[in-house]
């Protein structure tokens, strides 16, 4: 079934609602990767041309969160990049983080635990009174569980007292809109409310945490400007900005970043939201639920999760919870097939 929604077409089956896990892309994307693959095939593939591609996607990312374009760094995964902020803690840290936090947001950090660094897990409403005492506050904005979203205020005043910010949009950008230049780390994986294909991730960094940070995988692509004329011998050199801290990219990834992007920036954010959450209380409202102003829900009940799939609905299952997302391609059609799947 193809969908018209916020100017774009999109490919989606009635009942689709798994964006949380793999989102599908719009078809200006599909068409544009498409291109590049067929460019590939018949040896048309011209390494320097995946620049601007790159720095499109990189750009509109900036946009979206609040971050300037040189400020931000390319990778391959959330967790990729994280490590590098991880690595960038000092010895002995207090982090704390959510109860029931994803994990690409928490291990890079656990997995220093033989230099002292400690990671806490906190209630969600807890967080930001925790965050003040500590060195470090990660989460997710919108978790991934549950839908659940973090209070920013508190987190805003704990980063103004030292405390250094990263937070996971992996579940908000897309759909939710922010404006996150004040955190030290912003980071999120493209393949999912962002419509990108798997393997493009990206990281706004602050001037802070830049000092702290190393290029841990640097690389000839970090070389920013300089790249493709001095990709051999030594002496080390990177891209002054936060491109030194760039992974090789995935090219046909960033092909179809490049389209969705800077259209998901050119939107109505506040718009976005109110159509997805509204999708997301209405269904919780016909199932006798209270509202909780996430595009993300989760159901707990036992049979949910084959009902819905017997009704042709992909959703879910985690925690012990059927989780449904809604974003901007889905309709009160998607709403009516739970509703009359579980009533």
């Amino acid at each position: 079934m193809v969908r018209e929604a916020f100017g774009e077409r999109f490919d989606v089956p009635h009942g689709y609602l798994a964006t949380a896990s793999v989102g599908v892309p719009p078809q200006g994307a599909v068409r544009a990767v498409q291109a590049a693959l067929d460019d590939w095939a018949t040896g048309g593939a011209r390494p320097p041309a995946y620049d601007e591609p790159v720095e499109t996607a990189r750009a509109a990312f900036a946009a979206l969160t609040g971050y300037d374009a040189a400020d931000v760094a390319i990778g391959g995964s959330a967790s990729a990049l994280l490590a590098l902020v991880a690595d960038a803690v000092p010895d002995g840290a207090r982090v704390v983080t959510a109860v029931d936090e994803f994990t690409s947001a928490t291990f890079p950090f656990a997995a220093h635990g033989d230099r002292g660094v400690r990671v806490l897990e906190v209630p969600l409403d807890e967080l930001g009174a925790a965050a003040a005492g500590a060195e470090v506050v990660v989460v997710s904005v919108v978790q991934s569980l549950g839908g659940a979203q973090v209070d920013l205020a508190p987190l805003r005043a704990a980063a103004a007292g030292g405390t250094l910010v990263v937070l996971d949009v992996t579940q908000a950008a897309g759909w939710r809109p922010l404006d996150l230049g004040w955190v030290d780390a912003v980071v999120a994986g493209g393949y999912k409310w962002l419509l990108c294909p798997r393997g493009a991730a990206w990281l706004g960094t602050s001037a802070r945490l830049r000092e702290r940070m190393r290029p841990l995988a640097a690389n000839w692509y970090a070389g920013g400007d300089e790249r493709w004329s001095a990709i051999y011998g030594l002496p080390l050199r990177l891209s002054p900005d936060a491109r030194r801290y760039d992974a090789s990219p995935a090219w046909w990834c960033h092909v179809g970043a490049a389209v969705t992007l800077p259209w998901l920036a050119s939107l109505d954010l506040a718009a976005v939201r109110e159509h997805c959450v509204g999708l997301a209380d209405a269904t919780l409202a016909g199932l006798g639920l209270p509202p909780q102003g996430s595009a993300i829900i989760s159901l707990d009940r036992p049979d949910a999760l084959e009902r819905l799939t017997d009704a042709g609905v992909v959703a879910a299952a985690r925690g012990g919870r059927t989780r449904l997302a809604f974003h901007l391609y889905n309709d009160a059609s998607d709403v009516d097939r739970v509703l009359s799947a579980l009533r």
